[in-house]
């Protein structure tokens, strides 16, 4: 039974010729994409630090681009169904040693190959049940944190207004006491307003001086008057 042969196997290729790199280089990075879908290979390649890595992450890229645009196929769907690296032309340079003597410098070159195919029916409904279970899993954690969200919200209202509740019951307490001693001090002045004047001892005592003052004054002038008289009536 003949096995297929590399150019006749199916699917969308890409293929980039005379790389700068040894097929044994590449055929390292291309083991680790093999049978993977075309996101999660990206994903790898874009893990590997290798120069070969940045290499096959433009080949495969040019792959599915040709499927989506030559054979219409849905990018989502393509998986890498073959990858391998044929040896190229080798290039041979001379490095000059001593006695005259060189040694030989071998530039090796690969041809790297890509192919995407559609992934089958029955992993495609895997895959959709596993996308359905993630997405599903995601809206129940983003329902159940909203809801969180939501509870420490109103929590934090509920203590915000008793928070103002009891700062206007404050306020209005103060107002209060402020009112109430405020008619306590009116009351107080009227009070005061109202009451007789006090009649102290200084002004009992400066009255009576006046009045005595008074009547001795008065008899005075009239015992000045009779003595005029008296004098008047001796002259006749």
């Amino acid at each position: 039974m003949t096995a297929t042969k590399t150019n006749e196997r199916p699917g969308t290729r890409a293929v980039h010729r005379h790389s700068g790199m040894s097929a044994s280089k590449a055929r390292q990075v291309l083991d680790l994409i093999r049978g993977q879908d075309v996101q999660r290979a990206a994903e790898i390649l874009n893990g590997v630090e290798r120069e070969a890595a940045e290499v096959i992450g433009k080949v495969l890229q040019s792959a599915v681009a040709n499927a989506a645009h030559n054979d219409q196929q849905n990018p989502e769907e393509l998986y890498v169904s073959a990858c391998y690296a044929d040896e190229g032309a080798t290039m041979k340079r001379w490095r000059p040693r001593a006695r005259g003597r060189a040694t030989r410098i071998r530039k090796r070159t690969c041809h790297i190959t890509i192919i995407v195919s559609r992934l089958p029916a029955d992993k495609l409904e895997l895959r959709r049940r596993r996308i359905e279970a993630v997405s599903s899993n995601r809206s129940r954690r983003v329902d159940a944190s909203r809801k969180r969200a939501d509870l420490s919200g109103r929590l934090s209202r509920r203590r915000t207004a008793q928070a103002e509740r009891a700062a206007a019951a404050e306020a209005e307490a103060e107002a209060a006491d402020a009112d109430e001693d405020i008619t306590d001090q009116a009351l107080d002045e009227a009070q005061v307003n109202d009451a007789e004047p006090e009649v102290t001892e200084a002004d009992t005592v400066d009255g009576g001086l006046d009045e005595d003052d008074a009547v001795e004054d008065s008899t005075a002038d009239e015992e000045s008057a009779s003595a005029d008289a008296d004098e008047k009536s001796e002259d006749e």
